[in-house]
């Protein structure tokens, strides 16, 4: 009876929406032999055929409920008709009850009751991939975790620069967190706010993942290449022999630097290192020893390389800010965010959010004003980088591994390449004969 009720559970997770109900078997119907007439056999009584079987129970339907800003698990179920004492069985009688207390808006947690009205069931739709449910069975509840996988296709793309990244990558169809982890991959050996120029061209080689023939999200970039005047940067994901994932370009030199170039996405540069500028709130001749990354409030801010925040506070001429210490040598400074995302003495990694931007303290508008410091002095961070350690390679021993792994993904990239060249080839030809 137990592993019915589950297979039941499943196909109401995934397949029977909240009104469909499971249609009863229509019941078996034996004929009856006819004894033959013998004075010495007492007669048997009559068997009723149809009392051994028992019409299945219309299963009720199921009560859902999306989860909402600021709920609790008591308001859901007090929403469906259910009590704390309801709340307290579900939650501590079951394995996985205590994952109920980490709910986010937009789930969904749907409630089914018995033909008394007591509670039977509880579902929860964390995503489209991961159900818990929850059954009465024994007098207690117990859970079980239905998980889907979704369906890895290979896909590829190429973009033609003609006004910024962003723009290429969603005219080449790319979502916006593929083209931001394609940035993230290249973001220690190109600027992307002030590197790229018209004409500039990106292949890329990525996953996406589907469920039911429709896509579902996103998944990893397999190789990716960028060729930014006339210069070419590739990188191709490798796990290596100690199962750890990283990009590298085709010599096996980890695409990894110490700092990213720009700590900031999908944005442009409104003022650059200038130790003579005139402030444009004070009036004065005051240095500019970093850069101004104009963009919306609550645009993320990425931490350039890993470290420690030694300060993040407020000052009326910094507003909200945050220092990093990288090592001994390097601090990277971030001031008038919107919001503070670390705290003093937290470690934080490189591309993590530490912050967004705003126009706190002396600021005339929304703005990242970004600081490198080497050693104690300002230096500019749009050139430090080529003085700044180099990344790491795979050991020797490794490299036969990470050739033989990416040799066909690298001909596939060529192939791209090669297409995007003859493409353009064709469009200047065609131009030069208009």
């Amino acid at each position: 009876m137990a592993a019915a009720v589950v297979v039941g559970c499943l196909a109401i997770g995934f397949g029977l929406s909240s009104g469909e109900k499971p249609q009863p078997e229509e019941p078996l119907v034996i004929e009856q032999e006819a004894f033959p007439s013998n004075a010495e056999l007492a007669p048997e009584p009559p068997v009723d055929t149809f009392a051994a079987v028992t019409e299945p129970a219309a299963e009720q339907p199921w009560n859902e409920q999306v989860v909402r800003s600021g709920d609790n698990l008591s308001l859901i179920f007090k929403r469906a008709g259910y009590n704390d004492r309801h709340v307290h069985r579900v939650v501590t009688e079951s394995e996985h009850g205590k994952g109920l207390a980490r709910i986010y808006p937009g789930q969904t947690i749907a409630f089914q009751s018995d033909d008394k009205g007591e509670l039977v069931a509880v579902r929860h739709v964390k995503d489209k991939l991961q159900t818990v449910s929850y059954r009465l069975e024994d007098g207690h509840f117990s859970s079980q975790l239905l998980t889907r996988e979704p369906e890895l296709r290979e896909s590829s793309a190429t973009g033609v620069i003609t006004s910024s990244l962003f723009m290429a990558g969603q005219e080449a169809g790319l979502s916006h967190t593929t083209i931001m982890d394609m940035a993230n991959i290249f973001g220690g050996v190109i600027d992307f706010v002030g590197d790229p120029r018209k004409g500039d061209t990106m292949h890329l080689m990525f996953e996406e993942l589907y469920l039911d023939g429709e896509k579902f999200d996103d998944g990893e970039i397999i190789a990716a290449s960028y060729n930014n005047q006339g210069k070419t940067f590739t990188a191709y994901r490798y796990t290596d022999s100690n199962g750890e994932t990283g990009y590298y370009n085709e010599d096996g030199v980890s695409m990894r630097k110490a700092f990213l170039l720009a700590p900031v996405d999908f944005t442009r540069i409104s003022s650059n290192f200038n130790p003579r500028r005139i402030h444009p709130i004070y009036k004065t001749a005051r240095p500019h020893r970093g850069t101004d990354y104009a963009a919306p409030t609550g645009t993320p801010v990425y931490a350039a390389g890993d470290g420690r925040v030694i300060q993040a506070g407020y000052s009326r001429a910094n507003g909200n800010y945050v220092f990093i210490q990288h090592g001994e040598q390097f601090v990277t400074r971030y001031l008038h965010l919107h919001k503070r995302r670390v705290k003093q003495g937290q470690r934080v990694s490189q591309s993590q959010v530490i912050g967004t931007v705003g126009s706190t303290g002396a600021a005339t508008g929304p703005h990242l004003h970004y600081e490198f410091l080497m050693n104690g002095v300002h230096r500019n961070p749009r050139t430090i980088h080529k003085q700044l350690p180099k990344a790491k390679s795979l050991a020797a021993s490794e490299l036969p591994r990470f050739r033989q792994a990416i040799t066909g993904i690298s001909a596939q990239l060529a192939a791209l390449q090669q297409e995007t060249d003859t493409r353009l080839a064709m469009a200047n030809a065609s131009e030069d004969r208009g």
